[in-house]
C-alpha cells in the first residue's frame, strides 16, 4: 500500500511541476527510450546476478508491497513461546516434542495464524528447541540462533542489494538512449531548428527517464527490501532472548520478559498487555 503511495506522489509530483511549465505532454511520451533504458537495465540485471539471486529477487518482488513484522504479530509471537516455555516447565522439554516437529498440526502453533503461517520463524524457534531437546545442551544455542539469524539476514539482503545496483545503472543507460537519441537527430540536422528541436527534446527525455526510473521507482523498491530485512531480523532477534533465556533456566515469564524487551519501542507491548494476551 504505501509503495503504490509513494509511486502516486512521485509521478504527481514530477507530472504536476511539468504541468506548470509546460501542457505539452506528449513529449514525455517516448516508448523507444524506455524499451532502451529499462529493457538495457534488466538485460544487465540477469548478467550480473547468479540464478540463486534472481530467484531470491523474484521472491521479494512479492513482498515488497507487504509490509513488516506488526504488532499483533509480535504480541502472538511471545503469547506462543510463552506457551511453549510453560509446557517445558510443566511437563518437561520433551512433551513439545511434537509441538516443534509438526508445528503445522500443533494446537499451540495453529492457535496464532500470524506466526503459523512464518514458517521461517517456526522453523527457528522449532530447530532451535529440537537441539536443546535432543542435546540437553544450552551452551551453544544462543551463538547457534546468532548464525541462524546472519544467514537469513544476508540472503534477504542479496535482492535490496541487487535491484539497488540496477537503479544505479538506470541513469547511465539514460545517458545511452539520450545519446542514440541525438544519432539520430544528427540525421536530420537540415529539417529545420523545429524538427531539430523536438528530436532533441525526446532524446533528452531518455535521460530524464533513466534518472526518475532509478530515484523515483527502482531504488525505492531496493531500499524497501532492505528494509524489510532489517525488520525481519529485529523480529527474529526477539525470538532469540527470549529463546535463550528459557534454555538458561529463566521462568517462562522472565524469558518472556526479555524477548518483549528486544522488541522496537514502536511495537512492543506494555507489560499488562503482554499479560492480557496471555490470559487470553
Amino acid at each position: 500500500m504505501f509503495v503504490l503511495i509513494g509511486f502516486l506522489v512521485v509521478i504527481g509530483s514530477v507530472l504536476g511541476g511539468y504541468a506548470m511549465h509546460s501542457s505539452n505532454f506528449a513529449v514525455l511520451v517516448q516508448p523507444n527510450e524506455l524499451l532502451i533504458i529499462f529493457g538495457a537495465g534488466v538485460g544487465a540485471f540477469i548478467a550480473s546476478n547468479s540464478a540463486f539471486t534472481l530467484k531470491l529477487s523474484a521472491k521479494g518482488m512479492g513482498h515488497v508491497f507487504s509490509n513488516g513484522p506488526s504488532k499483533n504479530q509480535y504480541a502472538e509471537m511471545l503469547a506462543l513461546l510463552y506457551g511453549l516455555f510453560a509446557k517445558m516447565q510443566r511437563e518437561g522439554i520433551i512433551s513439545i516434542e511434537k509441538d516443534i516437529e509438526q508445528p503445522e498440526s500443533s494446537a499451540l502453533f495453529t492457535r496464532f495464524p500470524l506466526m503459523a503461517k512464518d514458517r521461517a520463524a517456526c522453523l527457528f524457534i522449532g530447530d532451535t528447541l529440537r537441539v536443546y531437546l535432543t542435546t540437553g545442551n544450552a551452551g551453544e544455542l544462543d551463538k547457534l540462533m546468532g548464525v541462524d539469524m546472519s544467514s537469513m539476514h544476508d540472503e534477504e539482503m542479496l535482492p535490496a542489494h541487487a535491484l539497488s545496483h540496477m537503479a544505479d545503472s538506470l541513469p547511465g543507460l539514460g545517458i545511452v538512449a539520450a545519446v542514440l537519441g541525438i544519432v539520430v537527430t544528427m540525421g536530420h540536422i537540415n529539417e529545420g531548428a523545429e524538427k531539430l528541436g523536438e528530436l532533441v527534446g525526446a532524446a533528452l527525455v531518455g535521460t530524464f527517464l533513466g534518472i526518475l526510473l532509478c530515484y523515483g521507482f527502482i531504488g525505492p523498491l531496493g531500499s524497501k527490501l532492505e528494509t524489510l530485512a532489517h525488520e525481519r531480523h529485529l523480529f527474529f532477534r526477539a525470538i532469540r532472548e527470549a529463546v535463550a533465556a528459557a534454555v538458561r533456566g529463566s521462568s517462562p515469564i522472565v524469558a518472556l520478559e526479555y524477548g518483549r524487551r528486544a522488541i522496537p519501542l514502536a511495537f512492543r507491548p506494555t507489560f499488562l498487555e503482554m499479560e492480557q494476551k496471555l490470559k487470553s
